[in-house]
């Protein structure tokens, strides 16, 4: 029962965050500035959790030091702040499927910037170290098949919904354009996410962690967004696609997939969770034919296959990696007992 509930759980977050990707598109082809979108985002999920983080972590918080902050203010703007314009600018540029295709470059270069800040080690001689270096050059070809070749068109679904037809071509250059916009903000994001384990330790409250970060980038984007968007009749929210877009992201992404996520973490860890990341892409590929009437093409299918490929290289010369760690530290505390039994 518990198996089920944990796959349960993982296809509803990757239901999510397809969703994410169809929406933010959809806000952005009615019209909406994604400057100003992001900024709303964040003040949806920063209302939506920091009640829950004040109500359960406020009296347990360690003291939060002027350097601890600042840290978190570095690492909203990374992360957050950045990341998410710089997301929302490949959006407009590219499609929600290119966007759902990006997420898989996490783990690959996720685990490259940890290497180059020494954070971890890559043992060439070993399988798993070959193998996580094979599996990231396979994800980073198969994110320059989406943004330089697309081919043939394999499948296509032509509706008369507006919204959806708006902004739903690209051109070559644009196409381009975007994929490196979204290769720039998975560098901040792995940045973002490498970082993150430091600042944590010297603030171990996470939920406060992560609303402090919402609040925090819900400034930053607030000034960003009026540093380019002049017109305020562009900030109104009306009940339209925008609007929904913003409550989902804010409310239903922060709050849900936060807490479902830590739980299937807790559960199985992260490998296990990371597994299931092509599922997202997957869905929105079909989603994103049938309500944003994008275009399935060969170049973007050969992609997504060398994605998820890769994608599950680097994944298994990881876990790999990590099962013979916890066998070398078995065989340690072996020899450690029987040497202190022995001096008994």
């Amino acid at each position: 029962m518990d198996t089920m509930k944990l796959y349960l759980a993982i296809i509803l977050i990757r239901f999510i965050y397809a969703g994410m990707f169809i929406l933010n598109k959809a806000a952005m082809n009615s019209g909406m500035n994604n400057l100003v979108f992001i900024f709303y985002r964040q003040a949806a999920a920063t209302l939506s959790l920091l009640p829950f983080a004040i109500i359960f972590e406020r009296k347990e918080a360690p003291h939060l030091s002027f350097v601890v902050f600042m840290k978190m203010f570095m690492l909203a703007l990374c992360g957050i702040t950045g990341a998410l314009n710089l997301f929302g600018v490949g959006l407009r540029y590219t499609s929600s499927t290119l966007g759902a295709a990006s997420f898989n470059t996490l783990p690959a270069t996720t685990f490259l910037l940890a290497v180059l800040l020494r954070m971890e080690v890559v043992k060439l001689r070993s399988v798993s170290g070959t193998t996580k270096v094979v599996g990231i050059v396979v994800c980073l070809g198969g994110a320059m098949n989406y943004a330089f070749y697309k081919g043939p068109r394999l499948l296509s679904w032509s509706h008369h919904n507006s919204v959806a037809h708006k902004g739903s071509q690209h051109s070559n250059k644009t196409w381009i354009t975007g994929s490196f916009i979204f290769l720039a903000a998975n560098i901040l994001w792995s940045l973002w996410t490498v970082l993150q384990g430091r600042v944590l330790k010297e603030y171990p409250s996470k939920l406060l962690f992560t609303a402090m970060q919402c609040f925090l980038s819900t400034i930053q984007s607030f000034f960003v967004a009026i540093a380019f968007e002049h017109n305020f009749s562009r900030w109104k929210l009306g009940f339209d696609v925008g609007l929904l877009a913003v409550a989902y992201c804010g409310i239903v992404v922060t709050s849900i997939t936060f807490y479902l996520q830590a739980w299937i973490i807790e559960k199985k860890g992260p490998v296990f969770l990371a597994m299931f990341t092509p599922l997202s892409l997957v869905i929105n590929i079909i989603l994103s034919m049938f309500l944003l009437g994008e275009v399935i093409t060969l170049g973007s299918v050969c992609g997504a296959v060398l994605l998820v490929c890769g994608l599950y290289i680097v994944l298994w010369g990881k876990n790999k990696e990590e099962g013979r760690s916890e066998i070398h530290q078995e065989r340690q505390m072996t020899v450690l007992e029987s040497t202190a039994s022995e001096v008994v």
